[in-house]
């Protein structure tokens, strides 16, 4: 019996799911801002009860690694990592960006025929972002990217591509020719998106050092100093 737990904290969401033998069991969310680090371990906790799984029958850990909220990422690693030392298990990183742009796929007709741009809200103009085919093929380096009107304009002269995320709110108002552009605003990842695209890398076994591991957070961190 592999028995798959998957986190996602990299956004406002905090979700927890699990998978047994390839299949989705539950999963549970929270859409509350600032949430994470009181409610994760109590949302694992429900899960496992409610679907009657032990934390000794976990086989990994999987986790949404990043970019995304910064505060958010050292919660989840945190707890991820906590677990895989407590239980020996290993542990599994799937991008933020590729969840984001599997969720896109999956509502599309024909993927085949567009490219996919996953966004990451950044704060102003800025997202976190890359362009990716329906194979999560990244044509495209992950990279913050600040947004002006010109922004893949020659991608979007020679493809289809779908904009999703957090980060389009603030694109699709840029777009000066929006044929090649389609927007889906309120994709967002979930753990069960973690957790189907962390299974294949389960199953060739492709894990991250635990002892050594941090999420990709793509920028440094600025920490201001109290004003008192």
């Amino acid at each position: 019996m592999a028995v798959l737990l998957a986190l996602e904290t990299s956004s406002t969401v905090c979700s927890v799911a699990l998978f047994k033998n390839g299949q989705l069991l539950g999963v549970s969310e929270l859409q509350i801002e600032k949430s994470h680090s009181s409610h994760i371990t109590v949302l694992i906790e429900q899960l496992l009860q409610n679907c009657q799984v032990n934390l000794k029958d976990l086989a990994a850990i999987a986790i949404s690694g990043g970019p995304g909220s910064y505060t958010g990422l050292r919660i989840g690693s945190a707890t991820a990592k906590g677990l895989c030392y407590s239980l020996s298990i290993p542990l599994i990183e799937v991008s933020t960006l590729d969840a984001i742009a599997a969720k896109a796929i999956g509502y599309t007709p024909k993927p085949e025929n567009y490219l996919y741009c996953p966004m990451i809200d950044a704060r102003r103009m800025e997202v976190y972002t890359t362009i990716t085919n329906h194979n999560l093929e990244a044509l495209v380096p992950v990279a913050p990217l600040v947004l002006e009107k010109d922004s893949f304009k020659p991608e979007l002269a020679k493809h289809k591509i779908i904009f999703c995320g957090s980060g389009v709110a603030k694109f699709k108002h840029l777009v000066e020719e929006p044929a090649n552009a389609y927007f889906l605003e309120h994709v967002k990842p979930s753990a069960d998106l973690i957790g189907k695209l962390a299974l294949s890398k389960l199953e060739q076994n492709i894990f991250q050092n635990v002892a050594y591991y941090e999420p990709f957070y793509l920028k440094e961190v600025y920490i201001t100093s109290s004003a008192k």
